[in-house]
């Protein structure tokens, strides 16, 4: 090991040294979601229809219909709303279960019209 890198170590180590476990727990928690943080915000503005038929078959949607959905939703250009909010939305706006509302989707796509306005 270099001495640069063997000296930042021992500053590093020192420095830990003097925390309490407490200390060590609460930094190594705010090191974690200081790491994961652009992972989340990625996560906000990026999906994809493998990812939406995911969180469709997760709502309890077969996964036929899950690939039903997600290509009507993408033709809407309504995928980066998501599918399963597409699908909630629905099931909210014609007070109907999320199974039926994925199957509507599938089946009357202009339900999506005007869906988030």
């Amino acid at each position: 090991m270099s001495d640069l890198r063997m000296d930042k170590y021992e500053k590093r180590r020192a420095q830990l040294g003097r925390m309490t476990d407490e200390q060590l727990k609460e930094k190594f928690w705010n090191l974690c979601e200081k790491l994961a943080e652009p992972l989340v915000d990625l996560s906000k503005t990026h999906t994809s229809p493998s990812i939406e038929r995911s969180v469709l078959m997760r709502m309890g949607i077969d996964s036929f219909t899950a690939a039903g959905v997600v290509s009507k939703v993408h033709e809407a250009k309504l995928l980066g709303k998501g599918a399963g909010h597409c699908v909630l939305k629905v099931s909210q706006k014609f007070n109907i279960d999320i199974r039926n509302a994925a199957t509507r989707i599938t089946q009357e796509p202009d339900v999506l019209k005007s869906l988030f306005v």
